[in-house]
């Protein structure tokens, strides 16, 4: 237990630059102070002792407002930055390196007893109230966005994105944990293709309507420039998505 302590302040001092001596750490960083008392609640859960180790959590979660089930396995040199509202489950498996932010729930479904809550290998990063639920398994070297909601396995060096959480795969690419403001918008992603689709389906009906009425009164057609068709509505919503990159 001491060497995961010991691991534990290492990962605080590399990741975080508010981070300014141990002893900060030690009485400031609830992250730290929760993780370090449930590694004693966990070993007394794992002795087999019925009441002490919830009775612990709950002085835990009193004190640094995060949850985490004496059950939960949780390796070396994990990081809990901030930590107000995290929800850690009581199967849940969290591995070595890894960074969990304010709010995020590693939660349960359903009522079935036995595994039921997520399996988070090595090194994945979960932003900002993000959820991950169910019996998954998350892969190595894996980003969760702020607020998404991963129901699903995930597999390793990708980056999770959305309601519910969708894909997009980073193999090969080393990714600094704390550049959530490189993560991809998915959605605006798709919204632009299909506006894109739209105008272009737009200045070729334009194009068509013009050719027959040119034709109709004896004139050669002329050619309608691809995007004449936007409108204000267009315009705004182009706009929109813009100021989400």
């Amino acid at each position: 237990m001491l060497t995961a302590i010991q691991t534990d302040l290492a990962i605080i001092k590399e990741r975080d630059p508010a981070a300014r001596g141990l002893l900060e750490i030690l009485l400031c960083y609830p992250g730290f102070q929760a993780l370090t008392l449930h590694r004693i609640s966990h070993r007394l859960w794992c002795s087999g002792l019925p009441l002490l180790p919830r009775l612990l959590s709950q002085i835990t979660r009193a004190l640094t407002g995060i949850e985490i089930h004496p059950g939960a396995q949780i390796g070396h040199g994990v990081f809990i930055d901030h930590g107000m509202g995290v929800v850690i489950g009581e199967t849940t498996e969290i591995g070595n390196r890894c960074l969990l932010y304010q709010g995020v729930t590693l939660g349960g479904t359903g009522k079935e007893h036995g595994k039921r809550h997520p399996t988070l290998a090595e090194n994945v990063v979960v932003g900002a109230g993000a959820k991950v639920l169910g019996a998954i398994h998350v892969g190595a070297n894996t980003r969760i966005g702020a607020g998404s909601v991963v129901v699903r396995d995930v597999e390793a060096d990708s980056t999770v994105v959305g309601i519910p959480g969708r894909v997009v795969h980073q193999s090969g690419v080393r990714i600094n944990p704390l550049a959530h403001s490189a993560l991809p918008d998915a959605e605006a992603d798709v919204i632009r293709n299909l506006m894109e689709r739209i105008d272009q389906l737009e200045s070729q009906i334009i194009s068509l309507q013009s050719g027959l009425q040119d034709l109709a009164a004896g004139r050669a057609p002329k050619n309608v420039v691809p995007g004449e068709a936007q409108n204000l509505k267009d315009r705004e919503i182009i706009e929109f998505l813009e100021g989400s990159q």
